[in-house]
């Protein structure tokens, strides 16, 4: 966000949507307890920008410790590069979080964002880090859960703050979860981590490749008018599914 212009998500998400690169630990680590560091100077540049739908990118999160459990920072290349493979794969995530003084760092790429643009309004949290010689922005934090493993639990929605909003345009096509209480969530980012081969093209037929949870479904559209997702006041609510592609919670789907 995207992450710049976007932060996030984002595991997400995930977003919220964290998957593993070559890491030479694993989510199930025991996590007792590490030493804070301290962030850069903050930037001031808003990260806003058109035309990201398609463009590729990576992250790092790096999870600590707190008192509710485990939080993480996002860290997303977008759009300082285009996280070149070769140095993505490059990285060791055992060694970044002990230079990072956190208990766990998690490669979360490469992904493809969804939306077209993306505006972030609160730019004081915002500040860069190079990771194995890979440029990054800070753009989010999200609430992992009891254990460094839970941020790989698919369908399971996790809390981020991105303060942000994310723009569909017209004409553009929009993939979504439907959960079996009928809440809606929006594909902000696809990934080649599961299937280093996944295209856009293949999100079409994605419904046929999901486990998805009972009374769960999958579909598109494309959209006549704009659509925006909006989490610039609250918390998004970001999930990844089975392929570790992740979706925002939206109120109304589009």
């Amino acid at each position: 966000m995207s992450k710049k212009s976007l932060l996030i998500p984002v595991c997400l998400v995930f977003l919220a949507s964290c998957g593993s690169g070559n890491n030479s630990t694993t989510p199930e680590s025991t996590v007792t307890q590490a030493p804070s560091t301290e962030a850069p100077a903050t930037s001031t540049t808003n990260p806003a920008a058109a035309n990201m739908h398609g463009k590729r990118y990576c992250e790092i999160l790096l999870l600590n410790l707190q008192e509710d459990g485990i939080h993480a920072e996002v860290f997303n290349t977008y759009p300082l590069n285009d996280c070149p493979d070769d140095q993505w794969k490059s990285i060791d995530t055992a060694a970044v979080a002990k230079d990072e003084g956190v208990v766990f760092a998690s490669a979360n790429g490469p992904r493809y964002w969804a939306m077209d643009s993306v505006v972030k309004s609160d730019m004081t949290e915002v500040y860069q880090k190079s990771f194995g010689g890979m440029e990054m922005n800070r753009y989010a934090s999200v609430f992992v859960g009891a254990k460094p493993a839970d941020l790989l639990i698919p369908y399971s929605p996790h809390a981020v703050n991105r303060k942000s909003a994310f723009t569909f345009n017209a004409g553009t096509t929009v993939y979504m979860l439907h959960d079996a209480e009928g809440k809606s969530y929006v594909m902000q980012s696809w990934s080649q981590q599961i299937d280093p081969a996944l295209t856009e093209d293949d999100l079409l037929t994605l419904a046929d490749r999901l486990q998805l949870p009972e009374g769960w479904s999958y579909d598109y559209k494309t959209l006549t008018k704009e659509f925006v997702v909006e989490t610039r006041a609250e918390d998004a609510q970001v999930l990844g599914d089975d392929l570790h592609n992740s979706y925002s919670y939206v109120a109304v789907a589009p």
